[in-house]
């Protein structure tokens, strides 16, 4: 009896310990920025599909990257705006072989406009999670130096590649 009872806690404890571990937030970035709260609800901003790396992409915002968006005043961006971007591996729809849909999740990254606190990366602080499992991308915060110095071409678009999709009122 004791000993059923023991094998009983011992499951429930790791019955408990999986589950617990799978509702774990994220890791921060090494530079100290975390997942946003709710990215997943944001709106559209655009999509986009790159054949160098085989994946695509939605561009999600926050209100204040959406009102932006939807007004045509992102250059600059207003403060407070965040833009996430998700990818994944492309792959074919087994019932539509013409049809490119979502495959493996690849990573989501986060671009912050706060030129104040990022002033060294033309106002935008950058993050990336990697994979299902989230794993904050980068070693050490000077990560950021790598994302910055992708976006520096778009400078004049302030350090954006997104183009905001069209969509009737």
């Amino acid at each position: 009896m004791t000993r059923n009872i023991l094998y009983l806690a011992v499951s429930l404890l790791l019955i408990g310990g999986i589950a617990f571990a799978g509702n774990q937030k994220p890791l921060p970035a090494p530079n100290g920025i975390t997942i946003p709260e709710g990215y997943k609800n944001w709106k559209l901003i655009a999509s986009s599909h790159r054949s160098d790396n085989n994946t695509m992409r939605v561009v999600l915002g926050n209100d204040t990257a959406i009102a932006s968006a939807r007004s045509g005043k992102t250059n600059p961006w207003p403060e407070g705006s965040i833009l996430a971007k998700l990818v994944w591996k492309n792959t074919t729809h087994e019932k539509w072989p013409t049809a490119t849909i979502p495959g493996e999740f690849v990573h989501a990254e986060f671009m912050i406009k706060d030129t104040a606190r990022y002033k060294d990366t033309g106002g935008w602080g950058f993050a990336r999670w990697k994979g299902m499992e989230q794993a904050p991308y980068g070693e050490k915060a000077d990560f950021v130096q790598e994302c910055f110095g992708c976006h520096t071409p778009v400078k004049d678009s302030d350090y954006v590649f997104t183009h905001p999709a069209v969509i009737p009122e």
